[in-house]
């Protein structure tokens, strides 16, 4: 892997320094709405529920990858990647498990919602801390493997930033992207739609919904389908023939879902935004989430 030490073809400086703000923005949107998420959770006790369980592991999901683009960020303001091949290793690997982790949570939700409003029967603590172990070791299960041969971590086109490798075009490449694609965004994505359309079909004849079934579904189509595309792209074709500023669009389109993310399923949840209230304005006594339903 060779060290960049100047702009690769086909970016101006400007070009970099835009990618770099837009990078930096997105990390410190991230990090804050996912960062209140998880200290609300920490402090208010009325959110420690199983259910609310999948939204924090989410949340630090999301945080590890705004962390991941604040480090792209920097080192796009400065123009070039500083921590060399074993940092660029460390940055793919940590990028790619809350990547991974993020995903697979927003599954873990759609189902523990559908769970939830269908059944009307509560996640039991032991069923969510299983959820939440086998989403983390199965995301740090597939980060390792390029680190042990299948696959292989590499620079992004601006060469700011790594990510998996996607323009070798050979076996290994192609085989790990394809079947990783399958296991860890098709088989969600897949979670996710049929869990809010079977939720929706049933609740439909109870009166209004209580909860959004298609965002998650679009945010994860919207927000990660680029890289999955991509990786159809390099599975099938010369990567050389997709301009380089086109490669890094989804790159910057994935960096955005944390934010999404923070605003639907914390913001957008009237007993999360109200610990989060609670927790800003230092409130004490009686909560009124008390008297709310505590799952969602």
């Amino acid at each position: 892997m060779a060290e960049p030490g100047h702009l690769p073809a086909g970016f101006q400086e400007l070009e970099v320094l835009t990618v770099g703000t837009v990078l930096l923005l997105e990390a410190l949107s991230g990090l804050s709405l996912n960062g209140l998420t998880i200290l609300s959770f920490c402090k208010i006790p009325e959110l420690r529920t199983p259910g609310h369980l999948l939204v924090l592991s989410l949340a630090l999901a999301d945080s590890g990858i705004s962390l991941n683009a604040l480090v792209a960020a920097m080192s796009s303001l400065r123009r070039r990647w500083p921590y060399g091949s074993d940092g660029c290793q460390a940055h793919g690997f940590q990028g790619f498990v809350t990547a991974l982790a993020s995903i697979c949570s927003c599954a873990a939700i759609a189902w523990e919602r559908y769970h939830h409003y269908c059944t009307r029967s509560r996640l039991a603590w032991s069923s969510a801390s299983a959820l939440v172990l086998f989403v983390w070791l199965s995301s740090a299960f597939w980060a390792a493997l390029p680190l042990l041969g299948w696959g292989r971590y590499n620079y992004e086109p601006l060469g700011t930033c790594c990510t998996l490798d996607y323009s070798r075009g050979d076996r290994n490449s192609t085989s790990f992207l394809l079947t990783m694609a399958f296991f860890n965004f098709l088989l969600p994505l897949f979670i996710t739609l049929t869990s809010y359309r079977l939720m929706e079909q049933k609740l439909k004849k109870k009166g209004p919904l209580q909860v959004n079934t298609t965002l998650p579904a679009r945010t994860l189509l919207l927000g990660w389908g680029p890289y999955a595309l991509l990786y159809l792209c390099a599975a099938a074709t010369d990567m050389t023939s997709i301009s380089p500023r086109l490669q890094m669009v989804p790159a910057l389109v994935a960096k955005a879902v944390p934010v999404i993310n923070a605003c639907h399923y914390a913001l957008g949840s009237e007993v999360v935004r109200g610990g989060i209230w609670q927790y800003l304005s230092r409130q004490r006594g009686e909560s009124p989430l008390r008297a709310r339903d505590r799952t969602h």
